[in-house]
């Protein structure tokens, strides 16, 4: 049997499954305002590991979101998961967060799923997916306004998903534009494409792996005391 944990830290959603041969038998996450997975991570992969009466030894491979997300948050899981990975000798996986957050929603044929997250003012990281999981567009940053996605509103219903799609709906009228509000990234989606990304041993080099962090990170001024 494949055991696979997968780690998911590419927004305020801190969030842990094990997976055994692509299906999901324990999950613990906190969809917090604030980024607690510092804290969180590695208390929660020994509450999954614990739950599904699995120790590490028995890991296959670890899996985490590998971007685009929070600079610090793909820190903090890309950083775990190489430690892990180096300890117990298993192989790393990376999943696309915007793949993976695509799956949250079940569409109809002919409509497409665009996987939005926030990331400064009006802007947010997207890709354009269909409902079998293809890609239709690469991951983007860009900025928002009334026009974007056009092309694909006009061919059809689109359904918006991400903490990025507060602020697009305030300025889209388009009647092709379906909004799901609430809803972040989370390891119950990274499942089955890590296991099968296992299955073709489509595997990074834990040394050498980074994040996909898609822009530079910039750093905020700190505040005045």
């Amino acid at each position: 049997m494949t055991h696979i944990l997968c780690l998911e830290t590419a927004t305020t959603n801190c969030s842990v499954a094990l997976s055994i041969n692509g299906n999901v038998v324990a999950m613990q996450e906190d969809n917090a305002q604030k980024y607690s997975h510092a804290e969180r991570l590695h208390v929660f992969i020994k509450e999954v590991l614990d739950a599904a009466g699995i120790t590490k030894d028995k890991l296959s491979a670890i899996a985490v979101s590998k971007g685009p997300g929070s600079y610090t948050g793909l820190r903090i899981g890309v950083s775990a998961t190489k430690g892990l990975c180096a300890a117990l000798d298993v192989p790393l996986i990376s999943v696309d967060t915007l793949g993976a957050l695509s799956r949250k929603l079940t569409v109809n044929d002919g409509e497409l799923i665009i996987p939005m997250l926030d990331a400064r003012r009006m802007e947010v990281y997207s890709a354009v997916f269909d409902n079998s999981g293809n890609r239709h567009r690469e991951t983007q940053a860009q900025i928002l306004d009334e026009t974007s996605f056009t092309e694909y509103l006009d061919k059809g219903i689109v359904h918006f998903v991400g903490n990025g799609v507060e602020k697009f709906q305030e300025i889209c009228e388009h009647p092709n534009a379906r909004f799901v509000i609430g809803e972040l990234p989370s390891s119950t989606q990274m499942a089955s494409m890590a296991q099968t990304k296992f299955e073709a041993n489509d595997l990074e080099d834990v040394a050498y792996f980074e994040p996909y962090y898609l822009k530079d990170f910039i750093a905020g001024k700190p505040k005045a005391k």
